[in-house]
């Protein structure tokens, strides 16, 4: 009885799985793994969702073609088999126009899409931190919705300026150089006014190097005392809200600065800056370790630049100035300074950030006549 079970044991080991020759086996087809049925997206904006007015109106000057970077990027992957031929529209609710660009990928691909919205006239009024939501929208060709987000966004207050690691963004300083300003053009008139013959030549191209130095002096001197008679003082206010803290500070612009007579240093050196590039000079912020002058190139091709310490601007003569500034520049190594040509700027692409909305308060002629009238009182 223990032999016959035994044996029954190693004949059912011995039966074989499927009855048959090798070449009758069922072949195991290994099917591929199924592509996803849906493109994949994502969204990122401003920096760490922050967005600054200053790179908002610099990228949204360039062609789409140009640009490097923008406000909104939507990242688009299309794991399917099959080519995606999509519409992509970004708009941040309240504050921008929308922006719409067609996406075409082939199977298997991915591409990052750059938005850089034309900002409202709100947008760069804008002096607080804000919230904002931005609206990612992703169509087929016939209409239909592939993909909706909203993302939400701080806005930045239009005077706030991202420096970056070591002062990498210090040519966006640019942006708040105004030469075409009401209140500049108010001070150019006031300061003819210092100058021999009511002339405010900037550069002259019958000069000489030597007469056209002492000419840049003498203008230079007549705007310091136009701006002295303006009441122009220091005030430090470069305190800003929102992350980055450690490499942002506003600056304010000329028109602020003017409006209010309070100008800290890096206010009074786009304020300056925004007075010679009127004139057609040849302006450069120079960036120190906690601190800024403003230089104009006493004429040109010449290497030679004129500095002015316009932190004392309110109680120090022209010439003390001058001094202090040609003392602060001696101090440091030049790897210790960052100058900031104006003109560079510009042939990068970097212009004059949209002048704020100011309306001004009613007058109290107009307030009479409403109150008689019965009707809301108007901003003129």
């Amino acid at each position: 009885m223990r032999t016959s079970i035994l044996l029954l044991g190693l004949s059912l080991l011995a039966i074989p799985a499927f009855a048959g020759s090798a070449a009758d086996l069922p072949k195991v087809e290994v099917l591929p793994t199924a592509a996803p049925k849906e493109p994949v997206y994502s969204v990122v904006a401003g920096i760490d969702g922050e967005i600054y007015p200053v790179f908002a109106n610099y990228a949204s000057l360039k062609n789409v073609s140009e640009r490097k970077w923008g406000t909104i990027a939507v990242t688009v992957s299309n794991p399917t088999n099959t080519a995606l031929r999509a519409r992509i529209s970004v708009q941040v609710q309240g504050w921008s126009d929308e922006e719409i660009q067609l996406a075409q990928l082939g199977a298997g691909a991915s591409k990052t899409y750059v938005f850089a919205p034309t900002f409202l006239p709100r947008f760069y009024n804008n002096q607080e931190i804000a919230a904002a939501t931005t609206v990612v929208n992703v169509s087929d060709m016939g209409g239909q919705t592939l993909y909706l987000q909203t993302v939400p966004v701080k806005i930045r207050s239009a005077e706030d300026m991202f420096w970056g690691s070591k002062f990498q963004f210090a040519p966006f300083i640019a942006s708040w150089i105004t030469p075409h300003d009401e209140r500049v053009e108010e001070i150019l008139r006031k300061a003819k006014e210092f100058m021999p013959g009511r002339r405010l030549p900037g550069y002259e191209p019958e000069k000489d190097a030597v007469g056209q130095e002492q000419m840049t002096y003498s203008e230079a001197r007549a705007i310091y005392r136009a701006l002295q008679d303006a009441g122009v003082s220091y005030v430090k206010s470069s305190m800003t809200l929102g992350g980055h803290q450690d490499a942002s500070e506003r600056v304010r612009m000329p028109e602020s600065s003017l409006r209010d007579v309070s100008a800290n240093c890096i206010d009074g050196v786009v304020m300056y800056a925004s007075l010679f590039e009127n004139l057609g000079m040849e302006p450069v912020v120079l960036l120190l370790p906690g601190h800024a002058y403003v230089g104009v190139r006493v004429s040109p091709k010449s290497d030679k630049y004129l500095y002015i310490e316009t932190a004392i601007t309110g109680r120090a003569s022209f010439e003390d100035s001058i001094a202090s500034a040609a003392r602060g520049v001696a101090s440091l190594k030049s790897n210790d300074q960052i100058r900031v040509s104006v003109a560079d700027a510009r042939t990068m692409g970097i212009f004059p950030m949209p002048r704020p909305i100011v309306q001004s308060a009613p007058s109290s002629e107009s307030v009479s006549a409403a109150l008689q009238l019965q009707i809301p009182a108007t901003h003129q």
